[in-house]
């Protein structure tokens, strides 16, 4: 399976500058590619059309045959991800002004955006912690990275295909793709259950509770710090604003790692899968108060359920996602299904068996019945021919 390892580079003050120069003007380049793209080809350009209209210009800039190929495929790409965006539906219908905005513009790249090296533009040196990196100023040697010793061993052990360069906050990293091999799925003697919500971030049907109590708390306190520094509309207090914002990121990932490794590592040692609701297109479908919809659209459940998926894959756990639809209003006893089951959002009660209990609770158990379910049918063999 493909992950990715990320570390820090260390460039001296002479390799510093010709790096930074070399990925403000790769991006800058991307901008102008995707310009070009835009005024011949709309949205769909391709990379062989856009190789005949700006490889030769690309290369009078100074850039190497491979960076000019690199920055004309990462145009290219970009318009790919935005029609199938588009066609999914994920910027809104046809005369959405998300939609109308994104189809009437050309795709731009921030300065501090990646930009893709392959092994020819990109070597390693795992002994001494070094890389070989080409910029518009000719290859920079022995340029120092740091990292962890467990990343340092995935990137010895399983690094395979490109890398990307990217700055964030004045600081230069290396994203390096590496390899895993994935073990093989054993059968499961039963499924996990996981409710995501806003209020408890994952409950399992065995009754584990990943509450989000004390992340509210912190996110309150956060929204009321944005909310000062937005009054001020200084130059200074937008600098702050961008640094509490990745802040935050930061630590929703860092909640979501702990509480995905959590839940893998429990199905590991019982054997069992683990099953989650499919919630694609939520925010679009779901209404809530208007003092509650920043509190649902910034909190990354897809994240949540990605890093379950891949923890999952790298375990050999087995995954499945199910259909959400009325998994806290059913019972999971007698399979009655009635909105008034669920009165309070905390509280479930079946009017028809009287089975009670937290809500959070028996939807991660639905969860895990259909999770049961649909993985027997998932990997129910092919039917004898007649």
């Amino acid at each position: 399976m493909k992950l990715v390892v990320q570390v820090k580079l260390a460039p001296d003050a002479l390799q510093a500058p010709a790096i930074e120069r070399t990925l403000h003007a790769a991006n800058e380049a991307a901008t102008w590619v995707s310009a070009v793209s835009f005024e011949h080809f709309r949205l769909k350009g391709s990379v062989r059309e856009l190789r005949q209209l700006c490889y030769g210009k690309l290369k009078a800039r100074g850039f190497g045959a491979q960076a000019a190929q690199h920055i004309i495929k990462r145009v290219a790409d970009a318009y790919t991800t935005l029609r199938a965006n588009i066609k999914a539906g994920n910027l809104g219908p046809e005369h959405s002004k998300r939609r109308r905005k994104a189809e009437s513009k050309p795709v731009t790249f921030r300065p501090d955006a990646a930009h893709t090296y392959d092994d020819r533009c990109l070597s390693w040196n795992y002994d001494a912690q070094t890389v070989s990196i080409w910029t518009l100023d000719g290859r920079i040697r022995h340029v120092r990275f740091a990292c962890s010793p467990g990343a340092l061993k995935q990137l010895t052990e399983h690094r395979h295909g490109e890398s990307d360069l990217i700055e964030r906050g004045g600081k230069l990293f290396l994203v390096a793709t590496i390899d895993v091999p994935e073990p093989e799925v054993f059968e499961p003697k039963g499924f996990i259950g996981v409710d995501r919500g806003i209020t408890n971030l994952a409950t399992t049907s065995d009754g584990d509770n990943h509450s989000g109590r004390r992340l509210g708390r912190y996110r309150r306190w956060q929204a009321r710090k944005k909310a000062e520094l937005q009054a001020k509309q200084t130059r200074s207090a937008k600098q702050l604003l961008k640094k509490r914002a990745r802040r935050e990121t930061r630590h929703a990932t860092h909640i979501n790692h702990k509480i995905s490794k959590t839940v893998v590592a429990v199905a590991q040692r019982t054997e069992r899968g683990i099953a989650l609701e499919e919630l694609g297109g939520i925010r679009e479908r779901v209404t809530v108060p208007r003092d509650q919809r920043a509190r649902q659209s910034s909190w990354p459940f897809h994240q949540l359920g990605a890093f379950i998926a891949y923890k999952a894959r790298r375990a050999g756990v087995p995954f499945i996602e199910v259909d959400p639809a009325y998994t806290s209003q059913r019972c999971p006893r007698c399979g009655h299904t009635e909105r008034a089951n669920r009165r309070t959002r905390d509280h479930f009660h079946c009017r028809r068996c009287g089975l009670a209990g937290l809500a959070d609770h028996v939807a991660g158990a639905n969860i895990a019945n259909r999770g049961a379910t649909a993985w027997v049918f998932v990997n129910m063999p092919d039917p004898a021919p007649a």
